[in-house]
């Protein structure tokens, strides 16, 4: 069990669902201060010398701030965001999600302030770099690895397969910080760090992945039938010593990926049983 295990285990309850349909909304809103009273958005931006003056909004203002650009672009790219939101969201599960998506917008927080103090507390006017291009980039990174073979219709026309869209970016987002001044490296560390974080510090994503994802709803299907239960009404028996979440509440069953076949084990077993093949 990782360190998200672990965390989702005690505050799994207070993740927030579709948290993508709520990001979109604060755009939304972000939009209409850009389209109706532009000299406000200036108000928004990540300042950390303004945020030590009182202006403590700042903080998390910044996430409204959208992708600027003409209404059709924004509304598809905002489109383009859910549809990938949620599909990360069902995949992994809204607290590893809200996890990615939370430490993204964490991670730049630092990252602004980390440059303010570099710059001796004076860094005034870089508000514009720390914003959620980046963090936006790290979903299609994300989607990238989870959804390599995934089509996507470029400007509704060409298809195009997510590994190669997260090539892309990648070069892209690698151009940047090569060329690049210190600022828009900090920028792009910082909201980038999230992806680093969550997939190398995860010590096996396999169970997250789309294919195991089905796989696991596959069984579960199955498992709600009558003649998957055991004796007592048991829904998870291990494979190796018998034991059923009767005999002990707190054993944990997972499902053997190496094995060929549908076998539970209790947390004893898992990582010590010989695969069936």
């Amino acid at each position: 069990m990782n360190w998200l295990d672990k965390l989702e285990r005690k505050f799994g309850r207070f993740a927030v669902p579709n948290l993508t349909m709520y990001l979109i909304g604060g755009y939304i809103i972000g939009y209409g201060v850009y389209m109706f009273m532009p000299g406000a958005l200036g108000m928004l931006t990540l300042e950390p010398v303004y945020i030590f003056h009182g202006q403590i909004w700042r903080i998390i203002s910044w996430v409204l701030i959208p992708p600027l650009g003409n209404l059709f672009t924004t509304v598809i790219m905002l489109l383009l965001y859910y549809s990938l939101g949620t599909a990360l969201e069902r995949t992994w599960g809204t607290f590893r999600y809200n996890v990615y998506i939370f430490s993204g917008i964490l991670f730049t927080v630092l990252g602004a302030f980390l440059l303010n103090f570099i710059m001796g507390g004076n860094a005034v006017g870089f508000g514009n770099y720390f914003n959620t291009m980046y963090i936006n980039m790290s979903i299609f990174l994300a989607i990238a690895v989870s959804y390599p073979n995934m089509e996507l219709l470029l400007y509704f026309i060409l298809p195009i397969k997510m590994k190669w869209m997260g090539v892309f970016y990648g070069v892209f987002i690698l151009y940047d910080f090569i060329v690049g001044n210190m600022v828009i490296r900090i920028a792009i560390v910082s909201s980038l760090l999230n992806f680093l974080v969550f997939f190398l510090s995860s010590r096996n994503m396999k169970p997250y992945m789309p294919k195991q994802q089905m796989r696991k709803r596959k069984f579960k299907k199955e498992n709600s039938r009558p003649h998957m239960t055991y004796a007592g009404g048991a829904k998870h028996r291990c494979a190796v010593c018998g034991r059923t979440e009767l005999d002990d509440p707190t054993l944990e069953f997972r499902f053997c990926s190496k094995c060929n076949g549908n076998f539970e084990y209790c947390q004893d077993h898992l990582f010590t049983h010989e695969h069936v093949k």
